[in-house]
């Protein structure tokens, strides 16, 4: 069995990532946190977590790596976040799908077609070659610094579901780029989580997870919402209180040596505060034994 760094997300509380919030996640008990250079410099950051007790984890990156126009940007963020994660010692950093406001081949915003698109909605064969180069590359300039470049599917994106990633992985060297899924984003876009975690079991090196709530996720995709009226309808369920099936795939993942950093991230709370939420979460993966 691998050892993980149980870790809560901000996005609990909205988008302050600094002072009281720090102090909760601690309070409820996590480990660490997300960071990333919008907090300072990598020492400053190191700092502001220790003040807490709490490590200093993986940011993310949300580009459009299909667009060749993004692509000269695309590689100096990478360097500048690959260099930031270095300098905290963490040697993982989420890379993800930027295009959320994008218009799909039907001329509808994957945004607004969060959990129910069809296969039209997805990128050419064209922008996938594209993608596989621009990721490669991506996730060589981050290994040139120390720090390994962890894909991210997320609901609303060109990379939701579960074809939507093996199609990219098609075309990405998978030496060069792992993966650090959203568990809860994958159960709502309908994906067998457990055959995903089996499949690339020895590439998650991270990992998000949130739990869903299966009958606002049904009503939803029967409606045609869009991302924004799932999360308002409370579609995010604290851990353990919904249908993503997380001891089984912390099973799966132990046995293949994970030990990586495991982020409690509930985007949006039914419970009355984000402290409460971060609590369940907490409490339920103790009962888990971690």
């Amino acid at each position: 069995m691998g050892k993980f760094i149980v870790a809560g997300s901000q996005i609990t509380w909205g988008r302050d990532y600094k002072g009281d919030v720090l102090a909760e996640i601690a309070e409820a008990g996590f480990e660490g946190a997300p960071s990333g250079p919008y907090l300072g410099t990598p020492a400053e950051v190191v700092a502001l977590y220790g003040r807490y007790g709490l490590k200093a984890g993986p940011s993310y990156m949300g580009v459009n790596f299909w667009d060749p126009a993004k692509t000269a940007e695309i590689y100096e963020q990478a360097k500048a976040m690959a260099d930031f994660h270095a300098g905290i010692g963490c040697d993982v950093c989420y890379v993800a799908d930027g295009g959320f406001r994008s218009l799909s081949p039907r001329g509808i915003t994957r945004w607004d077609l969060a959990a129910h698109p069809t296969p039209e909605d997805s990128l050419s064969a064209d922008q996938y070659k594209i993608y596989g180069e621009v990721l490669t590359r991506t996730g060589e300039i981050f290994l040139e610094r120390g720090v390994r470049a962890c894909f991210h599917n997320h609901v609303g994106s060109f990379i939701e579901t579960r074809q939507e990633i093996d199609d990219l992985f098609a075309v990405t060297d998978r030496s060069k780029v792992f993966q650090g899924p959203d568990i809860g984003h994958l159960a709502w876009a309908g994906a067998d989580v457990l055959d995903y975690v089996r499949t690339y079991a020895d590439e998650i090196l991270t990992v998000h997870v949130k739990d869903i709530y299966p009958n606002v996720a049904e009503e939803g995709i029967a409606k045609g919402w869009t991302y924004t009226q799932f999360s308002e309808a409370g579609v995010f369920a604290e851990l353990g209180e919904g249908m993503v099936p997380i001891p089984e795939m912390l099973d799966i993942l132990l046995a293949h040596g994970f030990n990586g950093w495991f982020i409690s991230e509930i985007d949006r709370t039914t419970k009355p505060t984000a402290l409460e939420s971060a609590r369940i979460c907490r409490a339920y993966m103790r009962s888990l034994g971690y």
